[in-house]
């Protein structure tokens, strides 16, 4: 991919991370867009193929010919010419060693985007696939917007900074009501309703899951009664708020398993177990198999 990060961050749990390069961005602006292609890298010495994080967000739109395979969190997607692929910030992803990545690529720095538009484009929706097919007139419209976000993106010269800066919020606003709109109309029925309360626990969680598991510590901070927080997340995902943060909890755990060489203690200790038999049962609950057998199968 063109004019991408050539710096990385060795994260704590061994997965290297990958910032967002705002020094390669045009007028230093929060985001890029552009072409994939060819010598496409985030870091001479991590080559993508390699398990990774990035913390930004990434949209590849994807044309040409033949499919291209792409991890994200253990599910490998398959995408051809016309769909688009969804990688959000902490997602651990690899990209294809023999596919050619082909189109155009959007990213987005954390903080470029108002809190409303990010609330309204569903930015941080981690429940939604990562993986759309737009139909033929979605298609279109997203296509146009992300054409037309590319143009001003790349006009940097006839207007000032700050000026140049609000079209290109305004444009990637644009861009990304389609795209959410996509996300959400992709999904199952019950993951398309959320509201306010919802997504303060959802990105409460993702703050603190590696030490806060309890369903009521979550309601206190937030200001809400436990049976309000209850039915918030049952409506937005048909789960019980302790299981929305099991989930999270399971799926760090996985990451870390699977993607590092810490010790299994180690990798509790990291999501909130201190004790490493309290995270064995607790994993083998939510898998049927222990942490080992779990590296193990993938290794």
């Amino acid at each position: 991919m063109a004019n991408i990060a050539d710096r990385n961050l060795q994260g704590g749990d061994g997965i290297d991370t990958f910032p967002f390069p705002v020094e390669l961005s045009v007028g230093g602006v929060g985001m890029q867009v552009g072409p994939m292609g060819a010598g496409r890298t985030w870091h001479a010495d991590a080559p993508l193929e390699r398990v990774h994080r990035i913390d930004f967000h990434v949209v590849m739109l994807f044309g040409g010919a033949g499919p291209v395979r792409h991890m994200v969190d253990f599910t490998e997607h398959e995408a051809t010419a016309g769909d688009l692929l969804w990688i959000r910030p902490g997602q651990v992803h690899r990209f294809s060693r023999t596919g050619e990545y082909r189109g155009t690529a959007l990213t987005m720095q954390p903080g470029f985007l108002p809190r409303s538009t990010v609330e309204a484009t569903g930015l941080y929706r981690y429940d939604l696939p990562p993986l759309l097919r737009p139909d033929a007139a979605q298609l279109a419209g997203l296509q146009a917007a992300l054409a037309q976000l590319r143009r001003e993106y790349e006009d940097a010269d006839t207007l000032p900074l700050s000026l140049h800066t609000a079209v290109l919020r305004h444009t990637l606003t644009a861009f990304l009501l389609r795209l959410a709109h996509l996300a959400a109309s992709s999904a199952p029925a019950l993951h398309r309703r959320t509201d306010s309360t919802f997504t303060l626990f959802r990105d409460a969680v993702e703050r603190d899951f590696a030490t806060n598991h309890s369903v009521s510590a979550y309601a206190d901070a937030l200001g809400y009664s436990r049976r309000t927080l209850v039915r918030a997340v049952r409506a937005a995902t048909g789960e019980t708020p302790k299981a929305f943060i099991d989930k999270r909890v399971v799926l760090e755990a996985k990451r870390l398993l699977a993607h590092t060489e810490l010790p299994i203690g180690r990798v509790g200790a990291a999501v909130g177990f201190p004790d490493a038999a309290n995270f064995s049962k607790f994993f083998h609950q939510h898998t049927d198999q222990t942490p080992a057998a779990f590296r193990a199968e993938l290794r």
